[in-house]
């Protein structure tokens, strides 16, 4: 857009290929239905053409809307789209669930969507349930990537069961993705087999731009073709049922959703999203634990996958304390009795960096974020003899 272009009226346009486009935005309520906005384009590069002809589209768009508003108060409100209480609802035996000693579980997205938190979290649930727990974190190739691209992967590899695990295991059984571009860098990594069950967002599948539905269309039947088993689920449309932003909260439906296909303890499930979202206030628990519980609810009603993973059979009487390699690498550092770290923040090392800040202290030490060169070396908050 030149300079001319941005100091004219451009309400309702926006440009993309040099094409004009007009786009109108879709409140709330309607999103289900109609999805974030309006838009359609003008076929043409001229500002003031697109000016023109902006107007008739607008009102088309807003005649649309009004009519989808009124269909909706006409009708009984949607049972489905209330929070569900997972724990408030009748117990559930467990009838039907497949006994297995141990699964790999890949939860995929675009970097920033939370499916590092999601993975984690599950971790850690699954650890505090007595399984063994192995997490590799798949990291995309570039800091803040473009979204919806191969190399811009993100995510979690858990791999749980009934044994000590001493590696992340070879081809994952079931997959979770929030786009389906994502998982080509998984398949050219050789992280699936042909019966690998793939649980994929379908919200591209109505995505305004007719090139990333096709995109998605061509990506399912050649996952498909490979042998992998594609579900293609509405986990955005279920999410909108919430939030408004489900990139903001779509990891714990996902969370929710893992938790009942592999009988997951709800109760420690929803301790970790407090524990997790602490420092946020109620305003942030609230909405992840109504996602959380939507996840539960809707793998329940909708997912044909059930399974039971009995806890690895440990020596009995030995503490046990379940945390990430960071975590422990923390522990080590201070236990070592070291007194400085200078760390650089950055993906996978950031936990190491954030734990170390909140407990060094404790012993004495202190540490550098090293992230700014000249920046000076940060005074500790408290310096507490290890004797004290």
């Amino acid at each position: 857009m030149t300079k001319a272009e941005n100091t004219g009226d451009t309400k309702y346009l926006f440009k993309r290929d040099e094409t004009w486009w007009v786009k109108v935005a879709v409140p709330r309520t309607l999103r289900m239905k109609l999805g974030y906005d309006l838009r359609r384009s003008l076929h043409t590069h001229d500002l003031e053409q697109a000016k023109e002809a902006r107007g008739a589209i607008v009102e088309e768009f807003r005649t649309e809307i009004e009519e989808a508003r009124s269909k909706q108060s006409s009708m009984p409100a949607d049972p489905e789209s209330k929070v569900v209480d997972i724990q408030a609802a009748p117990p559930r035996t467990r009838e039907g669930a497949q006994l297995i000693d141990e699964h790999i579980v890949e939860v995929v997205s675009d970097s920033g969507e939370g499916a590092q938190k999601c993975g984690q979290t599950f971790g850690a649930i699954s650890g505090k349930m007595g399984n063994g727990v192995w997490t590799v974190e798949i990291i995309p190739a570039e800091i803040q990537p473009p979204p919806r691209q191969p190399d811009g992967a993100s995510g979690n590899r858990i791999r749980l069961g009934s044994k000590y695990m001493t590696n992340m295991g070879n081809e994952a059984d079931l997959v979770v993705a929030f786009n389906e571009q994502v998982l080509y860098s998984r398949i050219a990594n050789r992280a699936y087999k042909p019966g690998t069950i793939v649980l994929l967002d379908n919200m591209w599948a109505d995505d305004p731009f007719e090139e990333i539905q096709n995109q998605y269309q061509v990506a399912v039947a050649q996952f498909r073709e490979m042998g992998l088993i594609v579900h293609e689920l509405p986990m955005q449309q279920e999410c909108l049922k919430l939030v408004a932003d489900p990139r903001k909260g779509k990891n714990m439906f996902v969370l929710g959703m893992l938790c009942h296909i592999y009988s997951r303890d709800t109760e420690i499930a929803i301790h970790e999203i407090k524990r997790i979202f602490a420092h946020k206030g109620e305003s942030v628990i609230k909405p992840n634990l109504d996602l959380f519980n939507a996840g539960y609810a809707f793998a329940r009603e909708n997912v044909e996958y059930h399974y039971e993973i009995p806890p690895y059979n440990r020596k009995r009487g030995k503490p046990m304390v379940v945390v990430n390699g960071n975590t422990a690498l923390g522990l080590g550092v201070m236990a070592a009795g070291m007194e400085v770290v200078a760390m650089y923040p950055i993906t996978p090392a950031t936990s190491a960096s954030h734990y170390l800040a909140d407990d060094f202290p404790l012993t004495g030490g202190f540490v550098h974020q090293a992230e700014d060169e000249i920046a000076p070396i940060a005074k500790p908050i408290a310096a507490i003899s290890s004797s004290a």
